[in-house]
């Protein structure tokens, strides 16, 4: 019986670049397996459960084609600030209620840390009412959902 022999001859070079390219693909994969498992920070190490995504939340209100942006300012547990912005003075001269209104919401909306149980007067209540609810979408965009 004859038996033929085959002999494989591999280069070093080739080996070499062969472990690299391996090295590099398990590297990569748990990059990505890093980067992209599903986060547990919905508690923080003190136990405090986070309620926001930190960050500026803005949502747009369009007055006789003028664009006023509510933006509102949240950490991970609490609202830190609500502004309007641009307030220009063609805004501050036709709607002379805006931000009066938008000053005495947020101070009750820092406080409470919501916007329901909010009061105002009756001659703000359109303002008011038109104000709250795009703090409240703003709020719904910063909110961490499960």
């Amino acid at each position: 019986m004859s038996s033929k022999t085959k002999i494989v001859v591999l280069r070093m070079k080739e080996i070499i670049y062969t472990a690299i390219f391996v090295g590099l693909g398990i590297l990569l994969i748990t990059l990505f397996l890093v980067m992209f498992r599903p986060k547990k920070d919905s508690v923080t190490a003190s136990g405090d459960p986070v309620l926001y995504v930190p960050g500026v939340y803005s949502s747009a209100i369009t007055l006789n084609s003028q664009d006023i942006n509510v933006e509102v300012t949240v950490d991970s547990k609490k609202i830190t600030s609500v502004t309007l912005v641009p307030l220009s003075e063609a805004v501050t001269t036709m709607y002379p209620l805006m931000q009066p209104a938008m000053d005495n919401l947020s101070e009750q909306i820092i406080k409470n840390q919501s916007t329901k149980n909010i009061s105002y007067s009756t001659e703000t209540r359109y303002t008011s009412g038109v104000l709250l609810k795009a703090v409240d979408q703003a709020i719904s965009k910063a909110q961490i959902t499960e």
